[in-house]
């Protein structure tokens, strides 16, 4: 008999709570900052761009927190989420390395991201929240907040990076399809977005400068909270039902990991497959965990453990982060979701830790990767995911020169059906690598070198 290929749970077992890794660290992260005082903040200090039930969430040390009923019944639409082997993949590599795929490509928006855009619509409309304002990179997350905000009846902004505005018509043409008003950032309907125009008049945007523009937006507006997809430990939280649901079904598959595997820009793919993981880590099991980043934004790999602004404009919370540097302009890589200055703190200090690695490629090499996996697996993956796949690729292929059987496991984030222009550009040979230069980076870093810093003991 073939070996079986998908392993797939019942509607049944859908995960009835996050994981929140904060119960079970062995130290904590370091607190994040008021960025006018450079005190520690408080929930009150939020107040004013995320609802209470959320920012309870943020610092809580629960170890599992119960996903409420209306956003069970949601995630129904597309979770319990289908774990792959892939034995095409295997095949082709002749490698004796077993591989698993968590994919998270069957959501609504194509992504991973609707798990943490669901619960933060829900508790934005219980708390008497009437509007959104966000930020988007490569348009996943966009996507899936505008359809979370439609599901509960809230009204949407979405400040879209520009380059990925302009390369990705399809994605801001989803976020409309769900209701949702969509501008290109940096734009005219901020202060910041306005101040950046007039000094950079052809500004690619970036994700610091939309999340300047939202959280504006969100702090100037009484009927108007802010949503992140990424980064803060709640977002990390929503997305371990991946990790959850994988845990089961590789015992369904009778297979556990030697190595695990995630696409990491600011943390929540990578979050949601890992921290699951950490905790079985944590209780003794022998696990490697890689997070995987573009040569181009290499913030864990060549940034900097330091407080930093999660925003270019200095609006948000100084946070404890592997950070390029809150002015650092990323190339225009087609991976416009790992586009970001700053490693999510939680993920950064699992990094310090070291209770996970980390590696960088450049992204001719991810396509290459994404390609062989497209044409055996059958799946286009978004750019972000060949991340995790150049990283698999290259562990299986280590297995078969040491002639070892390890069992490896990556999430793949989403599908590139939307990123065909990302697809053509490689396909025609145009792509272009780019990997950052030293000077670059020490260019960057200077912007934070007066900023506080962080605990020698964290």
């Amino acid at each position: 008999m073939a070996e079986q290929t998908k392993f797939l749970l019942d509607e049944s077992r859908l995960p009835e709570a996050w994981y929140n890794i904060m119960a079970d660290l062995p130290a904590p992260p370091p607190p994040p900052l008021h960025p006018g005082t450079g005190q520690p903040i408080g929930p009150a200090d939020l107040a004013p761009l995320f609802p209470m039930s959320l920012i309870m969430q943020e610092v809580s040390g629960e170890r599992f927190i119960a996903i409420p009923e209306e956003v069970r019944a949601a995630y129904r639409l597309w979770r319990p989420t289908p774990l792959y082997r892939a034995h095409r993949l295997e095949q082709a590599l002749d490698t004796p390395a077993r591989i698993f795929y968590k994919y998270e490509g069957v959501s609504p928006a194509g992504s991973h991201k609707p798990n943490t855009a669901v619960p933060q619509a829900y508790y934005n409309k219980a708390e008497g929240v009437k509007r959104i304002a966000t930020e988007t990179g490569a348009g996943q997350w966009g996507s899936s907040i505008a359809f979370a905000a439609k599901l509960f009846d809230l009204e949407c902004k979405v400040y879209m990076v520009r380059i990925s505005y302009d390369q990705k018509p399809y994605r801001r043409a989803m976020m409309q399809t769900w209701g949702a008003s969509v501008v290109a950032s940096p734009s005219e309907d901020t202060q910041i977005g306005r101040k950046i125009r007039a000094e950079q008049p052809d500004s690619l945007g970036s994700l610091g400068i939309a999340i300047s523009e939202a959280v504006e937006d969100a702090a100037t507006r009484d009927d108007t909270k802010y949503a992140l997809g990424s980064v803060l430990n709640h977002v990390l939280l929503h997305q371990t039902v991946i990790g959850l649901e994988a845990i089961d079904q590789l015992d369904m598959a009778g297979a556990y990991p030697d190595v695990v595997i995630g696409c990491t820009g600011g943390g929540s793919n990578f979050g949601g497959i890992a921290l699951p993981f950490v905790r079985e880590k944590l209780a003794g099991k022998n696990i490697r965990i890689i997070a995987v980043e573009p040569a181009a934004c290499p913030t864990l790999t060549r940034g900097v453990y330091a407080y930093d602004f999660g925003d270019t404009g200095g609006l948000a919370p100084l946070m404890p982060m592997h950070t390029l540097g809150h002015n650092f302009m990323p190339a225009g890589i087609h991976s416009g979701g790992l586009r970001y200055h700053g490693m999510s703190p939680l993920v950064s200090h699992l990094y310090n830790l070291k209770l996970i690695e980390a590696q960088a490629h450049t992204q001719r090499a991810c396509f290459e990767a994404g390609l062989q996996f497209a044409q055996t697996e059958g799946i286009i993956p978004a750019p972000e995911a060949t991340h995790a796949i150049r990283a698999t690729v290259d562990e299986a292929l280590r297995c078969k020169e040491e002639g070892t059987a390890r069992t490896i496991l990556f999430n793949l984030s989403g599908h590139g059906h939307f990123d065909m222009a990302a697809w053509d550009s490689y396909l025609s040979g145009e792509m272009v690598d780019y990997e950052l230069p030293d000077a670059e980076i020490q260019r960057a870093l200077s912007d934070i070198a007066l900023l506080p810093k962080v605990p020698v003991t964290a």
